[in-house]
């Protein structure tokens, strides 16, 4: 097999972005590459053409190779509705939930689904490259593992283990993770690689050659800080609370649009917005208390995997309220997925929740009740008066429908989401990444919110920019990474006769195997 597995010392160590640019370097090399991410945890999805769900890395990872999305790329993607319990899709579709310990019993299955769908990319393209899950260090989950050194085993992947510099500490992160796996495990490390260094690289020579000479194995490259590098993040927790997306341009016109979105605690394709943050002029900023919303011209609800209890935290924490003031004031509020069933009138959740009839902020004249089957599309049609797609992933169903004009008209008749005075709703994912509606939009809320000097930008293009985005991951790729060792890696495997570090030996007591 000719793939490669990269794996993080943490968490958002840059494992999605490194393998993205992985796959965009041999991309536009002329190799047929895939991506694979064997077990995603998030709750930032996308639907496939095929009908399924992963988790958006995979989607932006196929982007870079030139494909669309497709179930294989994830076969097993656990969406956390609480911090027990998480709904899993397999294979693009929902199957049951489970809690930490009862997902543990279905591994040894799932494994089985996990290499089957590696053996197939593998058979139609020249070369897979993995994605791991948090860390392959992680001892106390490596029995049951699927995503990382399990995975790994299972098929003989050879391991690149990227650090995050700027972190700080990176030399003990890749030392103590190389050290804590079992001999087998180690000897398919096959390098490390550093990211976001900023500064002089000849500085980090000495630590580079101490490293190589304690583990046997080189740093395959150092990658530098990108500033320009924001969109598509794995998951929320790479965004700040309270902090703007992106890097705002300045405006176009004469005034900015300050956008303020709660960062609900199950916050869930967090990325909708940064197609507004990508507009020059538009600042963005996830909110976590309610001062915040004090200044903002438009207030942005986002989706949510636990709608009913991410309501209940809105209210507790008195965004609700502020909420509330904001529309009452003929300021603008838009919700997406879960934030536009949170403006409903009532919503009825016997799925997620459990908590029956819970009233809604009633901001629309709507009525939302949860379905056992989700709904799982990407629609097409007509609003602000622009063609419009985008893609739907949620329980919650419109049951009831009064006063307010339709956002979204399809083509069969059929009408989505809704518009009542300066209040807004869809459960389309991915609708203000067309670019025509986006500008329409931004227009409304600039008028609700009395900024007539905000105007938008005539030629902005979100999927021109996140394409740039790549292009920039593959030039990091081919200027600063061992280019040559990386496809020594895919086309050979693991060097033999790799060192084995004893956990816990002293410095310079590297055992041969």
């Amino acid at each position: 097999m000719h793939g490669l597995l990269i794996a993080g010392t943490t968490s958002d160590a840059g494992k999605s972005v490194v393998t993205a640019g992985i796959c965009r370097w041999l991309a536009r090399q002329g190799a047929r590459v895939a991506p694979f991410k064997a077990q995603n945890m998030s709750n930032n999805s996308v639907v496939t053409p095929d009908g399924g769900e992963i988790g958006r890395a995979q989607a932006l990872q196929a982007a870079a190779c030139g494909l669309e999305p497709s179930v294989r790329f994830n076969p097993v993607l656990l969406k956390p509705g609480s911090d027990r319990r998480s709904q899993v899709v397999v294979l693009g579709s929902v199957d049951g939930e489970v809690t930490a310990l009862s997902y543990r019993e279905r591994k040894a299955a799932l494994l089985e689904t996990v290499v089957s769908a590696l053996e197939g990319l593998a058979a139609k393209f020249d070369h897979v490259i993995c994605e791991g899950a948090g860390s392959p260090a992680e001892i106390n989950l490596r029995g049951s593992d699927i995503a990382n050194m399990g995975l790994a085993r299972a098929v003989d992947l050879p391991v690149l283990v990227v650090g995050d510099i700027d972190r700080g500490g990176v030399f003990a992160q890749l030392y103590g993770t190389l050290a804590l796996l079992d001999a087998a495990d180690q000897a398919l490390i096959g390098g490390f690689l550093i990211n976001k260094f900023r500064g002089d690289p000849a500085l980090l020579e000495p630590g580079l050659e101490q490293l190589r000479a304690l583990t046997g194995r080189p740093v395959h490259g150092v990658l530098p800080w990108a500033e320009e590098l924001w969109i598509d993040a794995e998951d929320s927790l790479s965004y700040v609370a309270d902090g703007v997306i992106g890097r705002p341009a300045p405006p176009v016109g004469e005034q900015w649009l300050r956008v303020a979105v709660p960062r609900l605690p199950r916050i869930s394709n967090a990325t909708d917005v940064e197609a507004l943050a990508a507009e020059p002029g538009v600042a963005v900023r996830f909110v976590t208390e309610p001062s915040r919303l004090s200044d903002a011209d438009l207030v942005v609800l986002p989706g949510s995997k636990s709608t009913v209890a991410d309501l209940a935290w809105l209210r507790r924490t008195g965004l609700a309220d502020a909420v509330l003031a904001h529309a009452r004031a003929g300021l603008p509020v838009a919700g997406i997925c879960g934030g536009f069933q949170m403006l409903a009138t009532g919503i009825t959740d016997h799925v997620e929740s459990g908590d029956g009839r819970v009233d809604g902020l009633g901001l629309l004249d709507l009525e939302i009740e949860f379905a056992a089957a989700k709904t799982l599309a990407r629609p097409r049609g007509t609003a602000f008066g622009e063609p419009v797609g985008g893609y739907e992933i949620h329980h919650g169903t419109v049951v009831g429908r009064g006063e307010q004009a339709p956002l979204v008209e399809l083509p069969d008749g059929e009408v989505e989401g809704g518009v009542r005075g300066s209040v807004l709703g869809t459960h389309w994912h991915g609708l203000f990444e067309n670019d025509a509606f986006r500008r329409e939009f931004l227009r409304w809320a600039a008028r609700r919110a009395g900024r007539d000097g905000f105007a938008p930008a005539e030629d902005t293009s979100f999927a021109a920019i996140r394409a740039g985005q790549l292009d920039l991951l593959g030039d990091l790729v081919e200027r600063h990474a061992d280019t040559g060792a990386l496809l020594r890696l895919l086309d050979g495997g693991a060097p033999a006769g790799l060192p084995v570090l004893p956990a816990g030996t002293a410095p310079g007591a590297v055992a041969a195997r």
